[in-house]
């Protein structure tokens, strides 16, 4: 969250800024709240000291008429404490509430907008390929080749579930110690972290856990999520801390299942792998220094290129708009990369669509979380916070599929992930170039 302080005395920028990301959220009120507060405390450490006085007073030599006095005095105070105490309690909780629902400041750099479509185009990687043959989406490839099975996984566990099968096992295990050993070149720590977080937890991130906008799924009675993502994980590993500066940055990786509700999502580019309820992914995680966090966002998004670059698929990097930063992020910046499935009469060959995204997200998590670092004044400070996705699995497969589409109906493995698959083609189960066809082969 925004420091009370920074809103009370910026109160008409913050208020441009909810306004500019499409937020609904009451600075005033919060102002107005820091104030009753404020003045609440200084009435508390008045009449404690008032106490305190009486209570001195007590311990010195006094005629039975003057003792009861200041007994009756401190009753009155006692109670007066206590009236206070409970005033500001409740003026705590709900400033803290509203305080909470005040998106982070964006970067003045960053494009004002509402919607996505708004995001600037910054960057342009690789040339969408021309096919010479009508190209599948891959639905039907992973259908067709007998990779993805939605309709049983709908009749399993419902909408937007899925079982992958055969190469696909393969192919998403590629990904995942593709980019794990990737992170691993440039010194990250990697996680296997826990798919079940606090709700204290996500909300210091910045996700709601209940209500009909909440994107989580809620555990009931166990006052738990199943998290979204392993930033929740990642971001409360330090919760309550005080780091050790000489240590900073840290940059840390994890590997989770992600389980999202995706309220409300819907549409035609949604279907298949792009959107569903529960996918798994590496995401990048980072602790530093506010004066590091620009540049260790750059660093994040450098990372995400490399990776894609690697995979050998067509991509741009947009500077995300301001109505679509969400609340935590100072600053993100959108990986789309190029897929043919995604055509309509506007796009006939296809489009970009995202596949990860990085985003500093400044002290806003660490406010919420209490994470503090010991700098050399003697202070402690909060430290930034920074998130990337170095892999989603799912959108990483849709977009292999898709552009690595042979016309004879098979797939190509990109050359990176050949070491990690043990095959290079992915074809029909009866077909001799498919390795799953040689493999029941070879073993009758």
């Amino acid at each position: 969250m925004l420091d009370y302080k920074f809103i009370k005395d910026n109160l008409e920028a913050v208020k441009q800024n909810i306004a500019n990301r499409n937020m609904v959220a009451d600075a005033d009120l919060v102002v107005t709240l820091y104030d009753e507060r404020t003045t609440l405390v200084t009435e508390l450490q008045n009449l404690q000291q008032k106490r305190n006085a009486n209570a001195a007073a007590m311990k010195q030599k006094l005629d039975a008429e003057t003792r009861q006095k200041y007994i009756d005095e401190g009753k009155s105070l006692k109670d007066s404490i206590s009236e206070t105490e409970s005033k500001l309690a409740d003026i705590e909780t709900k400033l803290d509430e509203a305080a909470r629902k005040i998106p982070n400041m964006a970067n003045p750099a960053a494009p004002v907008g509402k919607v996505d479509t708004e995001n600037l185009e910054v960057k342009k990687v690789g040339t969408p390929r021309k096919f010479e043959f009508k190209p599948k989406d891959h639905v039907q490839l992973g259908e067709s080749l007998d990779l993805i099975d939605f309709d049983r996984g709908t009749k399993v566990s419902g909408p937007k579930f899925y079982y992958l099968k055969n190469e696909a096992v393969f192919l998403e295990q590629a990904l995942i110690m593709y980019a794990l050993n990737t992170l691993r070149k440039h010194g990250f720590t990697t996680f296997i972290t826990p798919d079940v977080a606090k709700e204290e937890i996500l909300k210091g991130i910045g996700f709601n856990p209940r209500g009909n906008e909440s994107n989580v799924y809620t555990l009931e009675e166990e006052g738990t999520c199943l998290v979204a993502t392993a930033e929740i994980t990642l971001g409360g590993y330090h919760s309550g801390e005080i780091l050790d500066k000489s240590k900073l940055p840290l940059f840390y990786c994890g590997l989770s299942h992600c389980f999202r509700r995706e309220a409300g999502a819907a549409g035609h580019f949604s279907k298949g792998l792009y959107r569903v309820h529960q996918f798994d992914k590496v995401e990048m995680f980072v602790y530093c220094l506010p004066e590091q966090s620009n540049d260790l966002h750059e660093k994040l998004r450098l990372i995400e290129e490399e990776i894609f670059e690697g995979l050998g698929l067509p991509f741009r990097v947009v500077d995300t708009c301001t109505g679509d930063l969400g609340a935590p992020a100072y600053r993100k910046w959108d990986l789309e990369a190029w897929m043919p499935g995604r055509s309509d009469a506007e796009h006939p060959d296809g489009d970009y669509g995202e596949v990860t995204s990085t985003s500093n997200c400044t002290d806003y998590q660490a406010r919420r979380l209490n994470v503090k670092y010991h700098d050399d004044d003697g202070k402690n400070k909060y430290v930034h916070m920074l998130n990337g996705t170095a892999i989603a699995v799912g959108r990483a497969m849709l977009a292999i599929l898709e552009n690595y589409q042979n016309a004879d109906g098979s797939i190509t493995v990109p050359e990176v992930l050949v070491p990690y698959c043990g095959f290079d083609k992915i074809g029909p189960k009866t077909d001799s170039t498919s390795p799953l066809y040689r493999t029941a082969k070879a073993g009758k």
